[in-house]
């Protein structure tokens, strides 16, 4: 008796410190399925009761891992019992590895962002431009540019804004027109 009771508490600890904190990332992963709310908290709940279940989790590498298959697996069986399911739903589900990685493509699509970026801020007027380098990429404070490039700090507020406000603006018309390649200067 004592040693189920041992057994308990260890696996208790083992679920507070490798699966609950990961919980928050399991059910945004379920909302973005657009499962609703009761039906994440049904899925959760079995998959808690299916790990309280085990006997040992000494045989488990990767606590969240295990936790977001057991999830998946479990959405995976509700969506094939349903009379009408979504095929794309159920081939998503089937293929999801959780590696805590961003995939190739959303490595590829972040860094086309970022090279996106650098090409809008390359058409600031250069001051603005080297403001805006300097504060958003290199992290320097307001006063450390003011003193830098001798202006107010107040200037280098305004240079900032008005620089982030124009990449904006610009992004938004590249997304609005996706075929036309912004040439010449951003509208300040």
């Amino acid at each position: 008796m004592r040693a189920q009771l041992e057994r308990r508490r260890a696996l208790a600890l083992w679920v507070a410190r490798e699966i609950m904190p990961h919980e928050p990332r399991m059910r945004a992963w379920f909302v973005k399925r657009r499962i609703a709310p009761d039906i994440v908290d049904e899925l959760m709940q079995d998959a808690y009761c299916r790990v309280a279940m085990l006997d040992s989790v000494d045989h488990i590498d990767c606590g969240h891992a295990y936790f977001f298959s057991i999830c998946r697996n479990l959405l995976a069986r509700r969506l094939k019992r349903q009379q009408i399911a979504p095929f794309e739903a159920i081939s998503e589900i089937e293929s999801y590895r959780d590696s805590g990685l961003p995939s190739p493509e959303e490595q590829v699509a972040a860094r086309m962002a970022f090279d996106r970026v650098r090409s809008l801020l390359a058409q600031l007027p250069e001051r603005c431009r080297r403001v805006v380098e300097l504060r958003k990429f290199e992290g320097w404070s307001q006063k450390e540019i003011a003193a830098h490039m001798g202006m107010t700090e107040k200037a280098v507020e305004k240079q900032v804004w008005v620089g982030v406000r124009a990449i904006r603006e610009a992004w938004d018309r590249l997304d609005d027109e996706p075929e036309t390649i912004v040439t010449g200067r951003l509208a300040l």
